[in-house]
């Protein structure tokens, strides 16, 4: 019963637009020449006029997929931002942003399509996106030679699950930066209190794991996460930065507030301004030792586990690199949402009322 349950969440997440918004072509080149190793390819149906700046290519994946990226160079950045989109969304929808942050913020960034989004193969799934953002990053440090330390994660809505999954087995990274982020995917229909196995994205768990700065970015009235999502991720993070509620944003138009790009900016201010907590690495054999040990089987484990307690909250503060005091709990019971065509009877801590499908609105 629960794997079943498992495929139709998983089946519930993941929208990717169809047909894709954009295509690839290979670059032209002379008839005697074969085709580039590098993976080199042209981006079609996107804006044009920054061709000098965008670069795209095809990855393998560690699960045998080949996923498109893209990224963007600003000849002025100290800091590479590594982008997960979210829902319904592929590379063709989100290049237009892509280069306003990076313009905006001065940021080098490289954003990438799932496993069966745009122009990359395969289906999507969440151990295919775990795996798809680790080729990305992979190619972020062995063919862009961008530094961990200089790395900046941001994962909008889903794509909160693989960033979150890669920051907790990382042993450096920069900052981290979660955009209408979710608990987990059971958590969006119903308002467990526990972490089953067969849920999806289990972000409350992993958050904990995560020793860089955090910054969470929600909007108030977003109907398809709640808030309240942000708020308890906010206060289970290590190093918290001061998060940006937005006041009326729902889950698709936070971007259109000029809050969204000034508090980013003084993100990213804040930790240039911060010594890195970057290990020492070799790089000369590749980016195996980036990583800890791989994700065991006690990531599926039936064992129920609390949510952390939210009484426990501690002041917001600009600085990222200090403890902070604890004080009372101002999270907000999560709306109540349509039901989804399955109710799945958990014992011991059951489910309450269904609510509707994970990130349909995006």
């Amino acid at each position: 019963m629960g794997g079943v349950t498992s495929n139709m969440a998983a089946r519930l997440a993941f929208f990717p637009p169809d047909p894709p918004t954009y295509g690839v072509e290979e670059p032209p080149r002379a008839a005697e020449e074969v085709p580039s190793p590098s993976g080199l390819v042209i981006l079609t149906g996107v804006p044009v006029g920054r061709e000098e700046e965008v670069e795209a290519r095809r990855v393998l994946t560690s699960r045998g997929n080949e996923i498109v990226l893209m990224h963007i160079r600003n000849k002025n950045a100290k800091f590479t931002v590594l982008y997960s989109h979210g829902n319904a969304a592929d590379l063709g929808l989100m290049y237009t942003l892509f280069v306003v942050l990076s313009t905006h913020l001065g940021v080098n960034l490289l954003g990438y399509d799932y496993s069966g989004y745009g122009q990359s193969s395969g289906k999507p799934s969440e151990q295919n996106t775990y795996a798809d953002i680790e080729a990305a990053y992979k190619c972020l440090v062995e063919t862009y030679g961008t530094k961990p330390e200089n790395i900046i994660l941001y994962g909008q809505s889903v794509g909160s699950g693989p960033t979150l999954d890669l920051a907790a087995r990382l042993t450096c990274t920069r900052a981290v930066i979660l955009h209408s982020p979710l608990l987990s995917g059971l958590r969006v229909m119903y308002p467990v209190k526990r972490t089953y196995w067969f849920d999806i994205y289990k972000n409350v768990d992993k958050i904990t794991q995560v020793k860089c700065p955090i910054l969470v970015i929600h909007g108030t009235d977003d109907d398809t996460i709640d808030w309240s999502h942000g708020k308890q991720l906010f206060e289970l993070c290590h190093q918290k930065y001061e998060p940006l509620w937005i006041e009326g944003g729902n889950h698709c138009n936070l971007e259109s507030y000029p809050q969204y790009i000034k508090h980013l900016k003084m993100f990213v201010t804040a930790i240039e301004k911060m010594p890195s907590n970057s290990a020492k690495i070799e790089l000369g054999t590749g980016t195996s030792g980036l990583f800890e040990a791989p994700r065991t089987n006690s990531d599926r484990s039936d064992i129920s586990r609390e949510i952390v307690n939210s009484d426990r909250r501690e002041k917001r503060r600009m600085s990222t690199g200090c403890r902070e005091r604890p004080r009372n709990n101002t999270g907000r019971r999560e709306r109540t949402r349509k039901s989804v065509d399955f109710c799945e009877n958990i014992k011991d801590g059951g489910v309450e009322k269904p609510r509707k499908s994970i990130d349909r609105k995006l």
